[in-house]
């Protein structure tokens, strides 16, 4: 349940940051500083109870993770600005863990076992037919990779983001709470020289969209929050991982329901090869 609650809230946050893509990095600033704000004194507490031990590898894991985690908002915020929500959120969420699967193999020397490459086709056709909708002839059109190219790039730095997390997880014990709040802090002062150089324009372009940047900041660290709570009360990595993947259908549904968008028998269908060939990863 906390999974299948988690995946609800990451398409919705998606949604806000789709609705709002025009206010630019603004919205990201004010998102972060209200991430900083309302998770001050949970990640306070776990990093004074934790007892962290700031090291200069630490201190670049933090730099390396808040930069890479800020290209991809800026990404995925671009991305939603010229492309549809049941196109980019979809493709990027499957694009990950196909690289990570490619890479297993070919930078890790990894053998590749039948779920790995089941996988992997499955991903790739999923990523073909959201990005396409079953009209082939719409790919090769003015636009029509737009949704594709930026799905792929957001998917490209999630798996950057996610080594480097795993990696400051892992080896120099970070605390996950950590990597999310320091990050965020660490991404204000990244984006203060946009606001700084004209703080009216990012004040105009934030207009009407508030509320969205409110829900943001208190929606997008939750759903990470949810995953972990539900791997802290035993839920196998397994299950948790490939049930995540379910937000694609949300995100097509919010897209379908909330903006709109045309998500015909073919989109549907490559969410659901997506999320097949996710789970078909997940099991090799």
């Amino acid at each position: 349940m906390l999974v299948v609650i988690a995946a609800v809230v990451h398409a919705t946050w998606n949604f806000m940051v789709k609705r709002s893509a025009e206010a630019g990095p603004a919205f990201l600033a004010v998102t972060n500083l209200i991430i900083c704000l309302a998770y001050a004194p949970w990640a306070l507490w776990r990093m004074a109870r934790e007892a962290v031990v700031w090291t200069w590898p630490v201190f670049g894991c933090l730099a390396v993770s808040a930069a890479i985690n800020l290209a991809y908002t800026l990404t995925l915020q671009r991305g939603y600005r010229v492309a549809a929500l049941s196109v980019v959120y979809p493709v990027a969420r499957g694009t990950g863990p196909l690289l990570a699967a490619l890479a297993a193999v070919l930078l890790l020397g990894e053998t590749p076992t039948l779920f790995t490459l089941l996988g992997l086709l499955a991903v790739v056709a999923g990523i073909l037919l959201i990005s396409t909708d079953g009209r082939w002839r719409d790919f090769a059109g003015p636009g029509g990779r737009a949704g594709f190219g930026w799905g792929v790039a957001t998917g490209a730095l999630i798996a950057a983001y996610s080594v480097v997390d795993a990696w400051g997880v892992k080896a120099l014990g970070i605390a996950p709470v950590m990597l999310v709040w320091v990050g965020n802090a660490l991404r204000l002062p990244m984006l203060a020289p946009v606001i700084l150089a004209n703080p009216a324009a990012a004040r105009a372009r934030m207009r009407g969209h508030w509320a969205m940047a409110l829900g943001v900041g208190l929606l997008s660290p939750l759903s990470y929050i949810l995953v972990l709570a539900a791997l802290d009360s035993g839920a196998p990595l397994g299950v948790v991982a490939p049930m995540r993947e379910m937000s694609m259908m949300v995100a097509a549904l919010l897209g379908v329901l909330l903006l709109k968008e045309r998500v015909g028998p073919a989109r549907l269908a490559g969410c659901a090869a997506m999320i097949g060939g996710v789970v078909l990863l997940g099991l090799a």
